[in-house]
């Protein structure tokens, strides 16, 4: 029980570093931008337009997930024993009953979004319901009200804001740098350049490494939610199981996306499960067999 606490604890620390990181840097872009504009004006533009499309998104975005992925509301008389089985695990968690979604699909997978733990939603696929044993479908449905629990759906709103918010500003500088008249006389046709360069830096590096930052925060929610699924089941072995046959399932998810390929309990992707150094940078959930071995380091 007590290196279950410790992961969780360890996870919760990395992910808070990762968004500090985050505001460090949009910090050092803005003061760059300020510093070469000498008006701080449009900063403050952009962080509202930032905000306000972000605030849409996170009253909205479940819906948007449900649509995508082509997901259809369940009621308990359409599949009582899956309704029983989340209602059990919601009173062993604390959490209100979320709604309940079936993606018509072979792959099996799962996913959870929502706004907060009143609004939240748990979407499977019929593939899942069909090739999971009992206890292994627990495991599933436990992880994914973990993230509900562990409030990671609000977490990714948070990043999504920062890493929207460090796209528009550094577009913004860029054009700022290419289109300014700073360039009048000789002195001011050198700021010009300089601007330009470090635009151009920014418009490529600053990205890419919110990105990368968003990517690392999922990966990691990815460990507390299945640490904190095995807690909840109390029998880390049955998603230890459900995550190497989800992940050994050859058939392709269709309504999957990389927009929505990080809410899905494992990636729904099939064929780019690649293991280099490169590809883990940039890969939205921890590799399959290091969860697994991290799950049945458990003890319980």
């Amino acid at each position: 029980m007590a290196n279950l606490y410790v992961q969780s604890e360890s996870n919760v620390r990395k992910t808070w570093f990762y968004l500090f990181f985050f505001l460090i840097l949009i910090i050092a872009i803005g003061w760059i931008i300020s510093y070469f504009l000498q008006d701080a004006t449009i900063l403050y533009v952009a962080v509202i337009l930032s905000v306000l499309l972000n605030f849409f998104a996170y009253w909205n975005s479940h819906k948007i997930v449900l649509a995508f992925s082509k997901a259809k509301p369940v009621e308990k008389q359409d599949n009582p024993e899956l309704y029983r089985l989340v209602e059990n695990l919601c009173i062993t968690a604390g959490l209100p009953l979320p709604k309940i979604y079936i993606i018509d699909s072979d792959q099996p997978n799962a996913f959870a979004t929502g706004r907060n733990p009143k609004n939240a939603v748990v979407a499977v696929t019929r593939g899942l319901l069909n090739k999971l044993e009992r206890t292994e479908l627990e495991g599933v449905i436990a992880h994914e009200l973990a993230h509900i629990g562990n409030k990671d759906m609000l977490l990714q709103t948070v990043v999504v804001v920062l890493v929207g918010f460090i796209v528009i500003l550094t577009h913004f500088f860029f054009r700022i740098a290419f289109w300014s008249n700073l360039g009048r006389g000789r002195e001011g046709g050198y700021v010009r350049l300089i601007m330009i360069a470090v635009a151009l830096v920014l418009a490529i590096l600053a990205p890419i490494l919110a990105q990368l930052l968003k990517m690392a925060i999922s990966r990691k929610r990815e460990f507390l939610a299945d640490a904190s699924g095995a807690l909840l089941t109390r029998y880390p072995e049955g998603l230890a199981r459900a995550l190497e046959k989800i992940s050994a399932d050859p058939n392709p998810l269709k309504t999957a996306s990389d927009a929505t390929s990080h809410l899905y309990i494992a990636s729904p992707f099939r064929g780019k499960e690649k293991t280099s150094w490169l590809h883990k940078l940039f890969m939205t959930h921890p590799p399959v067999q290091e969860r697994v071995r991290a799950l049945r380091d458990i003890k319980i």
